[in-house]
């Protein structure tokens, strides 16, 4: 028979809450595990009753309690009822037993301390003989996942296909370390996290029912260190309570937690956004002073970098309960006025700088230090911003940009100074090349000169004929090979640009940057069919699999024209660097074939052709020199520095 209730807690004296308010039955566990609870209930009224199921989660939400409380609806018999149930309205037969843990047919294990085969082969030998007086013998095994591989196999056999008198139930924080063939014979449930609103309103349940008074912001600051765990922040409330002698202020549950004063940390964020070191540094100071620990702030700073990113997003955010009106209100400010690249940066920071903080010797300096890092960040151009500015400075716009928008507390002023009066990169002063010196292999007026036999006759070096070419500034960009002259490209400004062929593609490639889809287009791209606005290629294999809209992409967004980017099955034209190879081969054969390169390259024993240059017209002089010089190319289409040319 059932003891009452109260004569137990009257035999065994005081529990703490989270054991006196420990879910009895399937409506307790309502609370944040409501899906599980609806697939059991179905479950147990279609009669579809599981041999093995695995329950997994972080600490403290349930996973043992929701064990038993299984085991007794498997169990469940009273004088009317007398079957598995999940309607567990008043105590059964050995639902009291089962609760308590002291059950003879339900066997809790702890695998942590039974992890070797001999505990699984015991239990093994125990599953052929029938529960003495309930239905199932239940097996719940807590934190599986400490088993050994040779306990695993042993049990897999068993697990699936276990006698009908038997039931297994396993919990575990770890379900990656569990083998997938026992996770295959279980069925799981996953039991999440509570939510902070859900604590909340059972920590202010449980508190009337003790009669305690507590205040909301204390309920706030022990359901968010909970960290969705019901037996951690149980415990924390059994400890206010105690704390407080009954009743339970904001400033103590602080000084408890070591936590600091939420609205100093929304303070504390305004000096660092608006880029006040000072301002900063007191007001960390006088949290220190006042006990906070410094790690516990920049946790608290993280938290509300990641709370005003959130509502940035999803403003609804501002209506949970754990949230404090100062929060609500001040996180929306902050999320209206200061942009995402800014708060990524803060959060990327305080990631970095909390471990270093929690590792220091002296964790106060070091938080300084993050502090002193995150108030400098804040007068600094974000990385587009900055890659933005200096791209304006290369093209000779020397005036900076504006300055990024500062948080809505003060000091703005001084952080847009900060950021206009620093630079990204000084405009460098182009300096002319000095003429660089080509040397050329000339015929004489003559006819071919006559082999001697005689080495000494040979002729000297006058007919070298040298020339002083004025070398083309250096580009940022180093240009391809091209031997064949060509008419310089028109200069495209914009969205009235046309283009005509796959080499003003490559330019506006080079203009803006893109190496890399360059390269692609020049070694990979057979243009089919070129019109405004329509392009369509042949692609060899190497090419990315986005390369067709990224280069749509990149083309509208450069022109300011809308461009369709197809895929064709016909050959195409050669690819620009097949062309230029084609190119640079028939100048050398036709250089090859001439009868006085011949004659000199006879002539001159061990000569040989390193550059083919087509000569202008005496009426183009002045238009050859003005063009920037072909690259030197040998016999094996190699390029050659300007100073490496061999007569």
């Amino acid at each position: 028979m059932a003891m009452d209730k109260t004569t137990i807690e009257a035999n065994t004296g005081y529990r703490v809450l989270a054991r006196k308010y420990r879910p009895k039955d399937f409506s307790d566990l309502m609370v944040g595990q409501e899906p599980m609870v609806r697939t059991l209930t179905n479950a147990f009224e279609t009669g579809r009753i599981a041999q093995a199921y695995m329950l997994t989660g972080v600490r403290g939400v349930g996973k043992t309690t929701t064990a038993r409380i299984l085991a007794r609806g498997l169990n469940y018999k009273t004088a009317t009822i007398d079957k598995p149930t999940i309607d567990l309205k008043e105590i059964g037969e050995h639902c009291q037993a089962i609760m308590e843990g002291r059950h003879v047919d339900v066997i809790e294990m702890d695998a942590a301390s039974h992890t070797g085969i001999d505990d699984i082969r015991e239990i093994i030998d125990q599953v052929r003989y029938r529960p003495s007086t309930a239905r199932y013998k239940v097996y719940i095994i807590d934190e599986v996942h400490m088993l050994s591989t040779q306990a695993f196999n042993g049990l897999l056999k068993t697990l699936e296909e276990p006698p009908e008198h038997v039931k297994f139930i396993f919990a575990t924080t770890e379900i990656r370390k569990v083998p997938i063939t026992v996770l295959s014979r279980c069925q799981r449930f996953d039991l999440r996290r509570i939510p902070a609103a859900d604590l909340v309103r059972l920590f202010s349940t449980i508190s009337a029912k003790e009669g305690v008074e507590i205040e909301d912001e204390a309920l706030s600051m022990i359901a968010r260190a909970a960290e969705g765990s019901a037996r951690d922040g149980l415990s924390l409330l059994d400890q206010a309570i105690s704390h407080g002698n009954g009743k339970v202020e904001a400033a103590a549950v602080r000084g408890m937690l070591g936590l600091a004063d939420r609205a100093r940390i929304v303070d504390l964020f305004g000096h660092v956004v608006a880029g006040d070191v000072k301002a900063a540094l007191a007001e960390f100071l006088s949290q220190y002073e006042a006990g906070a620990n410094p790690v516990v702030v920049l946790n608290d700073l993280a938290d509300f970098t990641h709370l005003v990113t959130r509502l940035k997003y999803v403003p609804e955010g501002a209506e949970d309960v754990s949230l404090s009106e100062l929060e609500r209100t001040r996180g929306a400010e902050f999320a209206a006025a200061i942009p995402v690249s800014a708060l990524s940066r803060i959060w990327q920071m305080l990631l970095k700088g909390i471990p270093e903080t929690e590792n220091a010797a002296r964790p106060f300096g070091a938080a300084e230090m993050v502090l002193i890092r995150l108030a400098h960040a804040a007068s600094l151009p974000s990385p587009e911003d900055a890659a933005r500015r200096l791209l304006a400075i290369e093209n000779g716009d020397v005036h900076p940009a504006p300055a990024a928008p500062r948080g809505p507390s003060g000091g703005g002023a001084q952080a847009s100074t900060h950021a206009v009066s620093r630079p990204v990169a000084e405009p460098r002063a182009e300096t002319p090349r000095p003429p660089a010196t080509v040397t050329m292999l000339r015929p004489r007026e003559a006819t071919a000169p006559e082999v001697s036999p005689e080495p000494e006759v040979a002729p000297e070096p006058e007919v070298l004929e040298t020339q002083a070419v004025e070398a083309a500034p250096e580009p940022d960009i180093v240009p391809e090979p091209v031997v064949a002259p060509e008419p310089a490209p028109a200069e495209i400004t914009g969205p009235t640009s046309k283009i005509k062929s796959l080499r003003d593609i490559t330019d506006l490639c080079s203009q803006n940057r893109a190496i890399k889809l360059r390269a692609e287009i020049r070694n990979f791209v057979h243009l089919v069919r070129l019109e405004p606005g329509q392009l369509e290629v042949n692609l060899e294999s190497g090419t990315s699999q986005t390369f067709l809209n990224e280069l749509g992409t990149k083309l509208k967004e450069w022109t300011g024209e809308k461009w369709f980017v197809s895929l064709s099955r016909e050959p195409g034209q050669p690819t620009l660097v097949e062309a230029e190879r084609a190119e640079r081969e028939r100048l050398f054969q036709d250089a090859r074939d001439d009868p006085s390169i011949s004659a000199i390259l006879k002539f001159f024993p061990g000569a040989k052709i390193t550059d083919v240059k087509v000569r202008a017209d005496e009426q183009n002089t002045e238009t050859t020199e003005a063009g920037a010089p072909d690259a030197a190319v040998n016999d094996d289409g190699d390029v050659l520095p300007e100073d490496d040319l061999d007569d």
